[in-house]
């Protein structure tokens, strides 16, 4: 039977609670510190990445700076029950969103870039490969369409035909709005799969998926390795994607999903301004804001975008992407003030704080005092200290070093 603490964080320790929590034998460091007068507990562990079970594979869409579902899963189960309505910002690839959805919470999912939607829509209400085979199979591919940009860099000039016809294909299909579910699937799995450093992506060998390098940075990389673009076929990546991506995911789940998406609300706003979200709505948000120019998301995605038929200068200008830490922080006290609208009583917000220039600003610093400010309380700091493998450490990735190995989640609580 699984432990449900959430009444017990109110009255006792969090710390005993959280140890409580754990299945493992470490127990929970405490440090405290003063805000405002305040004394604020940090709690220190392994709370998520240790002993846990592995995360769906419906989650493996990449995006920059995106957070491990086990983060979500953690404070879904310690702090909310089936039904409830669950709530991230700043949803990014909509990771918040799709656990909350595979433990039967409600969602509504909101970012001002409009690629989250795109990612995060379509795992909610998912098709049939044999669907998705059929589809793919009726799209025309048309040899005479001409790019109004050079991919040549990156993709050989098939696999670059092939991408238009997609493209163009999804273009025509959300412009009649005769785009349906299987659509939305194949646009969201190409969208993932446009660049990246393996053979299961259309272009040759380049960054990760996350970061689309410029066409330039990609003629260095090609010539440094001495490669050229080779075919790769379109729809076969995108099946293979597909069955990755459904590849542990049970009948009950997908159900989950699906009935979870006839209430969901996907929201393409600031984040401080969201009327479409009634007041006392919430029970758990979830999330994390960008942090202080540290990604450059029009940058990162502009590839992803040109497919989309988005603008990527217009989405930059609209991302709040501020480098001195005391605008950030008032431009987070804003959002704090609509969080504490539309969260319920006894509702809880778990916002992940970073550190910056190496660890010297602690943002936890500059967002309790927000929180507070629009009426929070602050029930205390929780750090997730992973330690890596041997394998991470092949990457180059130590324990204690960039940040790399922690999560800090500030953890407030609507109480009036």
């Amino acid at each position: 039977m699984e432990f449900d603490i959430s009444n017990y964080l109110i009255n006792f320790s969090l710390k005993k609670n959280l140890d409580s929590f754990l299945d493992n034998s470490q127990k929970t460091q405490v440090d405290a510190f003063k805000i405002k007068n305040k004394s604020i507990e940090k709690y220190i562990n392994e709370f998520w990445t240790s002993k846990q079970r592995q995360a769906s594979s419906i989650h493996e869409i990449s995006y920059r700076a995106c957070f491990k579902a086990q983060l979500p899963r953690f404070f879904l189960k310690l702090l909310t029950k089936p039904d409830n309505v669950i709530y991230d910002p700043f949803s990014g690839r909509g990771t918040t969103i799709i656990e909350a959805g595979l433990l039967k919470r409600k969602v509504i999912s909101n970012d001002i870039n409009p690629l989250s939607e795109i990612l995060a829509r379509p795992r909610l209400n998912i098709p049939s490969i044999n669907d998705v085979k059929d589809k793919l199979d009726g799209i025309p591919l048309n040899l005479k369409f001409e790019n109004e940009i050079d991919l040549s860099m990156f993709y050989h000039e098939k696999t670059e035909r092939e991408i238009l016809s997609l493209k163009n294909y999804l273009y025509e299909r959300k412009e009649s709005r005769e785009e349906d579910d299987i659509d939305r699937w194949i646009r969201m799995v190409a969208t993932n799969r446009l660049t990246g450093h393996s053979i299961g992506f259309f272009s040759v060998y380049t960054l990760p998926p996350n970061q689309a390098v410029s066409p330039k940075r990609q003629i260095k990389i090609n010539r440094k390795r001495r490669q050229t673009p080779e075919y790769r076929g379109v729809k076969e990546r995108i099946i293979k994607k597909s069955i990755s991506l459904l590849r542990n995911l049970t009948t009950q789940q997908k159900n989950y999903l699906k009935e979870i998406s006839k209430s969901a609300i996907f929201l393409t706003k600031d984040a401080k301004n969201t009327p479409e979200i009634n007041k006392n709505l919430v029970q758990l948000t979830v999330t994390s804001p960008p942090f202080l120019k540290v990604v450059q998301y029009s940058k990162d995605n502009w590839l992803r975008c040109w497919f989309n038929s988005i603008n990527a200068e217009v989405i930059s200008k609209k991302i709040t992407m501020e480098s001195d830490v005391n605008r950030w922080s008032k431009m987070m006290g804003s959002v704090f003030k609509e969080l504490y609208r539309i969260t319920k009583i006894n509702g809880w917000v778990a916002f992940e704080v970073g550190e910056i220039q190496k660890g010297k600003i602690k943002l936890e610093d500059y967002i309790v005092p927000e929180g507070l400010n629009a009426g929070f309380v602050c029930k205390g700091i929780v750090i997730n200290e992973q330690y890596f493998t041997k394998t991470s450490n092949i990457w180059g990735i130590k324990n204690k070093e960039s940040g790399t190995n922690t999560n800090r989640i500030v953890l407030f609580r609507k109480e009036v």
